[in-house]
């Protein structure tokens, strides 16, 4: 098999071998650096050892012996206060064939021998502790934030409308088994609880219990269903908004403890449909799913000046009035006249424009206010 080379018209990654990472514990890795260390210790005892006729010991020597006797003892003081870089200089090699043993084969063990005991120790232990200190500091501040399980097609779009509408995505945990989705979701600064989200221990690192809102958007409606009945179960107060493909299963995820159920196969369906009947219904639709540019779909508190309004004399284009957690159609004769309380579902520009006013983006005094 040959790679195949990054150019026009190739992905660098076409071609390219990529072996599965061995996932090891850093404890792991610390013992094995701390066997590698012992070994050079121990190879370079024996080697002084054998070659201990050409060291001399100052401490034992005499008139008689002056380069004195080197015991196992002496190659052990001598290897260790060698390879830590002390060198008190009692025991120094004197012979040719010693000194260059010292010099090509001791002094690269001194320097692996440190490496390994100090610098790659010191490392794992600082980035466990680090990982640990930011899990840690992670749980501590979470709390009142947004579970996506499931972080495919849908999944990133819901966060991406998420963050384009203020949320901080510090407060927004995916929950997802795949490895691709851990990936994606890093790299989009987010944090991730890997694990099937119908499993209730998953949920709870996920901090399910504390979250405001949670949505549910697996490729697979079963799932979703048994994830809805699992979060309900862990919070139920949290706000729970679930996709389905099929029709025929929201009531069923409705029955599980779903808020809001989206049929993704029909809302997909009806907007082919209507784009095949009249091409530019289609195309207003698709631009008002679409964030940041020409209209969207918003929903904001009515202001002072609002109260005791009819819905159709506002600068917005009034689709709908929220009233007692009950929502209206802005020509249901129950909203005739705005009162305090409301809020309002309108069309209205994705950017202010001169000639189009966004009326509650602008601190204006609300009508809920005191």
């Amino acid at each position: 098999m040959e790679d195949v080379p990054a150019g026009p018209g190739n992905s660098p990654s076409v071609g390219r071998i990529a072996l599965p990472e061995r996932a090891r514990s850093p404890w792991w890795e610390l013992g094995r650096r701390l066997l590698l260390a012992l070994g050079i210790l121990v190879g370079t005892v024996l080697l002084v050892y054998l070659d201990r006729e050409g060291y001399r010991d100052t401490g034992d020597a005499t008139a008689e012996d002056p380069f004195g006797t080197i015991s196992l003892v002496d190659a052990i003081y001598y290897t260790t206060v060698t390879l830590s870089t002390t060198g008190y200089g009692d025991i120094s090699p004197v012979s040719d064939g010693a000194r260059l043993i010292n010099a090509f084969i001791i002094t690269p063990a001194r320097i692996g021998f440190l490496v390994l005991l100090i610098g790659t120790t010191l490392e794992v232990l600082a980035a466990r502790g680090r990982e640990l200190f930011r899990i840690a500091r992670w749980r501590k501040n979470m709390g009142h934030h947004v579970v996506v399980i499931g972080y495919g097609t849908k999944g990133r779009s819901a966060v991406d409308t998420l963050v384009n509408n203020g949320l901080d995505r510090d407060h927004v945990v995916v929950v997802d088994p795949s490895p691709v989705a851990l990936a994606d979701a890093h790299a989009d600064q987010l944090a991730v609880v890997s694990g099937d989200a119908t499993r209730r221990g998953v949920l709870q690192r996920a901090g399910v219990a504390g979250a405001d809102q949670v949505i549910i958007t697996t490729g697979r409606d079963d799932s979703n269903v048994l994830a809805a009945l699992t979060v309900r179960q862990l919070n139920p107060d949290a706000w729970i908004v679930a996709s389905v493909s099929e029709q025929e299963n929201a009531p069923l995820m409705r029955q599980s403890g779903a808020d809001s159920v989206i049929t993704s196969s029909d809302a997909v369906g009806r907007l082919l449909g209507l784009s095949t009947l009249s091409p530019t219904l289609g195309t207003v639709m698709e631009d008002l799913l679409t964030y940041g540019e020409g209209l969207e779909v918003a929903e904001r508190e009515l202001l002072v000046n609002e109260v005791g309004m009819p819905p159709q004399s506002l600068p917005d284009q009034v689709i709908a009035v929220v009233r007692d957690d009950k929502v209206y159609r802005y020509f249901d004769p129950v909203v005739t006249l705005l009162a305090r309380g409301d809020r309002l579902i309108v069309v209205r520009p994705a950017k202010e424009l001169p000639w189009a006013p966004r009326p509650g983006t602008h601190n204006e005094d609300r009508a809920d206010q005191d």
